[in-house]
C-alpha cells in the first residue's frame, strides 16, 4: 500500500508525518516503523506522527506518535508543530487548530510560515501518574544509578521525564546516564532524560536522551519538563529560551494558568510516498 508522507524537522528533530484522515488505515507494525525510521531502509526519522480523523467536530485531527524503535508514546512537542504546519498549508489563511493526542486535546497557533506555538497541557507531578515509583510526591528525588546518587526532578508532560541539573551540557555523562536512567526500575514505562544547565532567569541549555530513540537534536516535551523543573525550584522566570543542539525553543509557563506553551519552528525537508 502506498502512503504519502512529509519529512520535516522541528529544532533539528526529524519528524515523519503521514496523513491518514481520508483513508483511516491502521498504522504500521513496530517492525515497519523501525524500517521506516532507519535511513538505510526508509526515509529516516526520530518520531512518526500518524494523523487521523476525529468524530468530534471541535477537533481538526487526531494523531499517534511512534518512536524510531517502533514503540508508541504519548506526546511529541516537535512533531505536533509539524502536524500543525501540514494543516495550515492545506487551510490557507487559517492559523489556529485543535488536535486530539493520546495525552489529551491541545491547541496550536501558527505565528508565521514556520513558527508554531503549542499548548502542551499541564505538567503532572503525582508519581503514579508519571509513572514513577516513589512513596510520596516531592519536588526532587534521590535516584541511585550504579554507585551514583543523583538529585533529579521527575514529572510528566504527557510522557515521563527525569531532569538533571548539570554545570555544562557539553560535559554531561549522557552516554552512560541516559540509557541507565531511561530503563531505571523506578520508571515502569521508561523515561526521557534531560540534562539541563541554567544560564539565567530566562535561558537554559539542554540535551535530552529520549526514550526509545537515544539522544536527539531536540525534544519539545523535554524542553517543557526542564523549564517546569527549573521554575519549581525558583530558578527561572515565566518565559524561557531553551538552547538545544538543534536550535532554540521558547517555553512559557505560569502556574496559575496550568498549561505550558511551547514555541518553535516546523520546516519541510521533503515529501513523497512509501510502500508498506
Amino acid at each position: 500500500m502506498q502512503y504519502a508522507f512529509l519529512k520535516m524537522q522541528g529544532t533539528g528533530n526529524r519528524i515523519l508525518v503521514i496523513d491518514e484522515r481520508a483513508q483511516d488505515r491502521p498504522p504500521p507494525t513496530a517492525e515497519q516503523v523501525r524500517g521506516l525510521g532507519d535511513e538505510s531502509t526508509g526515509p529516516g526519522f526520530d518520531q512518526l506522527m500518524w494523523v487521523g480523523a476525529s468524530d468530534d467536530p471541535s477537533i481538526d485531527a487526531s494523531y499517534r506518535v511512534f518512536n524510531a524503535d517502533g514503540s508508541e508514546v504519548e506526546q511529541c512537542g516537535n512533531g505536533v508543530r509539524c502536524v500543525a504546519w501540514m494543516l495550515a498549508r492545506e487551510a490557507a489563511g487559517r492559523l489556529e487548530f485543535r488536535l486530539a493526542s493520546p495525552a489529551g486535546a491541545i491547541e496550536v497557533r501558527m505565528l508565521d510560515d514556520t513558527r508554531v506555538a503549542v499548548s502542551m497541557g499541564a505538567p503532572e507531578f503525582l508519581p503514579e501518574r508519571i509513572p514513577f515509583i516513589a512513596d510520596n510526591q516531592c519536588e526532587r528525588y534521590e535516584l541511585s544509578v550504579g554507585d551514583r546518587q543523583l538529585d533529579v526532578s521527575v514529572l510528566s508532560m504527557g510522557n515521563p521525564h527525569c531532569v538533571i541539573e548539570v554545570d555544562e551540557v557539553s560535559t554531561a555523562d549522557i552516554e552512560v546516564l541516559g540509557p541507565a536512567i531511561e530503563r531505571h526500575e523506578r520508571f515502569p514505562e521508561r523515561t526521557n532524560v534531560g540534562f539541563m544547565a541554567i544560564r539565567g532567569r530566562d535561558e537554559i541549555d539542554l540535551r535530552v536522551f529520549e526514550r526509545g530513540v537515544g539522544e536527539t537534536q531536540a525534544c519539545g516535551t523535554g524542553a517543557c519538563a526542564a523549564v517546569v523543573a527549573a521554575q519549581q525550584a525558583g530558578r527561572v522566570d515565566h518565559d524561557v529560551r531553551v538552547n538545544l543542539p538543534g536550535g532554540q525553543l521558547v517555553v512559557s509557563w505560569r502556574r496559575t494558568a496550568d498549561t505550558v506553551w511551547l514555541t518553535g519552528n516546523a520546516e519541510l525537508i521533503s515529501e513523497g510516498t512509501i510502500d508498506l
